[in-house]
């Protein structure tokens, strides 16, 4: 029996038993291939989106138990303009190899919707779980910043 998923706005049918994980449901079903997968074991923070702006690792969540709407890196902006925290993140040039920028972009925007003015023990605290093998932290700390900076501007 196919289940309807919302993601980035549009919604879904998908046939596939419900204990397949909601990483793979968006990569090899509906195409969105910018959500990674890292570990399979939610440790790294590579695959993370949002479920009704909660950030959650992707790769642990089964299809049957997503309850709401799916927000991947592909609907943070928009077609024609990237969000403010993803022209940060070009502005400092973050990424080096750039594999877990997807997911540090999603977790910092989850960050943001909470705190939006974070210190510098709030982006620690809430960038903790997501890894970045290149070491960038302390531009994606700056990248953070700016961004909130940015968006208290609007």
């Amino acid at each position: 029996m196919p289940t309807s998923v919302t993601i980035n706005g549009t919604a879904h049918s998908v046939d596939l038993p419900g204990d397949v994980p909601l990483l793979w449901v968006l990569r090899d079903e509906i195409g969105l291939t910018g959500t990674k997968y890292g570990c399979g074991v939610a440790a790294c923070g590579a695959c993370t989106v949002h479920i009704d702006g909660v950030a959650v690792r992707s790769c642990q969540m089964a299809l049957e138990d997503v309850d709401g709407a799916v927000t991947t890196i592909e609907g943070l902006g928009t077609p024609d303009a990237m969000s403010a925290l993803q022209a940060a993140w070009a502005e400092h040039q973050v990424a080096q190899c750039g594999y877990c920028q997807s997911g540090q972009i999603m977790q910092a925007a989850s960050l943001l919707s909470d705190i939006p003015a974070p210190t510098d023990s709030d982006i620690d605290e809430a960038m903790q779980g997501n890894l970045c093998r290149c070491g960038t932290y302390p531009r994606i700390r700056a990248a953070i910043h700016a961004a909130a900076a940015k968006m208290q501007e609007v």
